[in-house]
């Protein structure tokens, strides 16, 4: 039987003028030099993100603000689209190696809902003119 873990101590395998070297991302999807990364403190939750690339940004529904949920999901030229259609920038191309920074950073912050539901709302407590 083949030990499996053999395959990420070998070499890259050169496919014409590319090396496949296991990190491609799954499903086809390029190799890119940069992640995309959401600034949620800043985020209004607009949404046109999520309709331009609906394969990459979604909107978290606790706090109502975009949020990246993969990286391979739309082309390069459709996240740059989305990043442009941003009214307050808070989309930004990062290293791959500030991702886990960018998490622990967010984590630490204190991030209230963007709207509240109608049932947690409160009464208005003055009479009406």
């Amino acid at each position: 039987m083949i030990d499996p873990g053999l395959a990420f101590g070998a070499p890259p395998v050169q496919t014409g003028s590319a090396a496949v070297t296991g990190k491609e991302p799954l499903l086809g999807g390029e190799l890119r030099e940069k992640a995309v990364w959401v600034d949620e403190a800043v985020c209004i939750g607009c949404r046109y993100c999520a309709n331009v690339a609906c394969n990459t940004f979604m909107v978290e529904s606790s706090y109502g603000r975009s949020r990246v949920i993969r990286q391979d999901g739309d082309s390069g030229e459709r996240i740059q689209e989305a990043i442009d259609t941003c009214p307050v920038d808070c989309i930004h191309w990062v290293e791959f190696e500030q991702l886990e920074e960018l998490r622990q950073r967010l984590a630490g912050q204190e991030l209230l809902p963007l709207g509240l539901p109608s049932a947690t709302r409160h009464k208005r407590t003055l009479p009406r003119p």
